[in-house]
């Protein structure tokens, strides 16, 4: 019945990637989407909500909620921009060190879905995936 069906089958793919990768980063105190920006902010500090939410392809409200929650752990800090009208973001010595370990764990899920998808049809369904959600904007 729903063997053509685009929702049901990305939902319910969605669903085993979340348990998976919400595993990955349980250790780690942090939900993916939670490590995914302290990830980015460590590399690319300055970045504005508004970038994070725009790469992370989430809503600014919900990036506000992740930004104070980041803050609240003591792993990244608000910073007025040049021109005084918008907050950057910047991660702490505490968010860097984490960040390492995060890193960490990016790669050993990237590795592991190479080898459990085999790398072409990774790098497939990665590519079918995004030219998906780009014709549907």
């Amino acid at each position: 019945m729903f063997e053509r069906c685009l929702f049901f089958n990305s939902n319910g793919l969605v669903r085993k990637l979340n348990r998976i990768w919400d595993e990955a980063y349980k250790e780690v105190g942090l939900s993916a989407p939670h490590a995914y920006m302290l990830r980015m902010v460590a590399a690319e500090p300055n970045l504005t909500q508004k970038e994070v939410a725009e790469q992370l392809q989430l809503e600014k409200s919900t990036i506000t909620r992740f930004t104070s929650n980041l803050i609240d752990k003591g792993l990244i800090v608000r910073q007025t921009t040049e021109d005084g009208r918008q907050n950057s973001l910047a991660a702490t010595a505490k968010g860097k060190h984490l960040a390492v370990r995060l890193n960490k764990i990016g790669d050993d899920l990237y590795s592991r879905m190479k080898r459990e998808l085999g790398s072409k049809g990774f790098d497939e369904a990665v590519k079918q995936i995004k030219l998906t959600a780009k014709a549907l904007e």
